[in-house]
């Protein structure tokens, strides 16, 4: 009988400890790294140059603009929690792996890079068709479910 007990106590505390170190490996490896920088059309168009248009020209307009993002990846994190465009546009994703084996995905819109290694990177592009808040996330074991997630927001 008592070794019955000694086998869950020995269980319940490797079960413990388990989580305990995990959760010590998120809160260190994510600490100060995450951002909330939000990236948008009217910040990529501020500054550009060709922006001031003489008297005499007639203005274009544009329906769709190109948005560019970076996104870094690395220990369960993205370098940017929030993403946020306007629906119609072409977004441009820039995406690197800076430590681990990691991937980004929307399934909303189909977009999806490659699994990346440390030091690797790809661009893809895809169109904000649909307005709404969407998560993005690393679909490499449980990156997911150790909260290595973010969201778009396509405003209408």
């Amino acid at each position: 009988m008592n070794n019955k007990y000694l086998i869950l106590v020995l269980v319940v505390a490797v079960v413990l400890f388990g989580g305990w170190m995990m959760s010590q490996y998120i809160s260190y490896n994510s600490g100060g790294k995450l951002t909330d920088t939000v990236y948008t059309k009217d910040v990529m168009d501020e500054g550009m140059p060709g922006k001031e248009m003489m008297d005499n020209e007639t203005p274009v307009t544009q329906d769709v603009a190109d948005v560019k993002v970076n996104v870094t990846a690395q220990n369960f994190s993205f370098s940017t929690k929030e993403i946020r465009v306007k629906q119609g546009d072409t977004v441009e994703l820039a995406f690197s792996s800076a430590g681990g084996f990691h991937d980004w995905v929307v399934d909303e819109f189909g977009a999806r890079t490659k699994r990346l290694d440390t030091g690797e990177s790809e661009t893809i592009k895809f169109v904000a068709d649909k307005s709404g808040t969407f998560e993005y996330y690393c679909s490499v074991s449980t990156h997911r479910q150790m909260g290595m997630v973010g969201k778009l927001i396509v405003e209408p």
